[in-house]
């Protein structure tokens, strides 16, 4: 297992990161994922032993049993605390009042209090805004944050599903007023669903911010297990709940392509397709999601699974984004600007 820095702090997390929207299966989240106190216990101690130290949950999930489920796994487990980087998020919907979901200072406020209570923790080491609120102003969510922080509830910030330009917003109005800033990004990106390359991925590395990958598999669509004509499995995650939106054709073409690597390694499709995604310098973890020791194991083996260039080469042609302007006219006319390789 390889660590990499989180965004532009000093703290150091794994290059897989032990998702949990599986745990719980409480409301609609039963599609994904329904495991209970035994099963997730010894999930976590399996990752914890195969060197993964990053786990991250939402207050949403299971409406709030993940979080239950993964507060006591870490007190059966016995990790120290210092060893373990604990991540969740709000936003979400949580109740039925008006106030019961977005990024106001009230939500947070009540919302960091209830996920330390369900964690069983005394700090969350990254507190992530789940998504976008078109109504609360930028400023009240990134004050709010900056409080949590000087309270010592929190350690680090971050966002999740948020555009490029409001997060350069978010991260020109902390440095502005000398606030905790946004240290990562957590976002959808797939070898089918690569849209983060186009504005997304050039921001991160020039603020130097972490990004961490949810639903690499595309909701289990690269798994291996689908293909043109078929449904998948009954059990299986992506045909209850078809989510992410994936552009089908390309993604048939790039299991197709993974296939071919697969069998000639002798490795599972999944494996090929997390491989591809750790691969990526821009990437800082990848968030796995397990129903089983199995299926955990084989995720896991992905950090130990080397695509040549030329494999990375075929993967990157077959799943290459269409051109979209300003993209195509950024190229043609910076070309004369960028230094010639030698």
């Amino acid at each position: 297992m390889r660590y990499n820095q989180l965004g532009n702090t000093g703290l150091f997390v794994s290059e897989i990161c032990l998702g949990a929207m599986t745990f719980g299966g409480q409301g609609m989240w039963k599609v994904v994922g329904a495991l209970e106190q035994p099963a997730v216990t010894g999930l976590i101690t399996r990752a914890l032993e195969a060197g993964v130290n990053f786990i991250d949950t939402a207050d949403v999930y299971s409406e709030g049993r993940s979080e239950m489920l993964v507060g006591h796994a870490l007190k059966e487990s016995g990790v120290k605390r210092s060893d373990v980087v604990i991540a969740t998020k709000c936003y979400g919907r949580v109740g039925k009042g008006p106030n019961d979901i977005g990024a106001s200072r009230g939500h947070i406020m009540d919302s960091v209090e209830r996920s330390l209570e369900r964690l069983q923790l005394d700090h969350i080491d990254l507190y992530q805004i789940h998504a976008q609120d078109p109504v609360t102003p930028v400023e009240e969510t990134v004050r709010a944050l900056d409080d949590l922080v000087s309270r010592g509830l929190v350690r680090y910030v971050g966002c999740s599903n948020w555009q490029a330009w409001k997060i350069m917003k978010a991260l020109g109005i902390a440095e502005h007023r000398g606030l905790a800033r946004f240290e990562t990004l957590q976002a959808y990106y797939s070898i089918a669903g690569r849209d983060l390359e186009r504005e997304i991925v050039p921001m991160l590395a020039d603020q130097k911010m972490g990004l961490m990958v949810w639903s690499p598999l595309a909701g289990g669509l690269l798994s291996g297990k689908f293909g043109p004509g078929s449904n998948g499995p009954e059990d299986a995650r992506r045909t209850a709940f078809d989510f992410p939106p994936v552009n089908k054709d390309r993604a048939w073409a790039c299991v197709a392509a993974m296939r071919d690597i697969a069998d000639a390694k002798g490795v599972s499709v999944a494996r090929v397709a997390l491989a591809y995604v750790l691969a990526k310098p821009f990437v800082t973890t990848v968030i796995i999601g397990a129903k089983t020791a199995e299926q955990l194991d084989d995720n896991l083996e992905a950090v130990n699974l080397s695509l040549s260039a030329e494999e990375m080469a075929k993967l990157d042609d077959v799943s290459a984004l269409p051109g979209e302007y300003p993209g195509w006219m950024l190229a043609r006319q910076g070309g004369e600007r960028r230094p010639k390789a030698k």
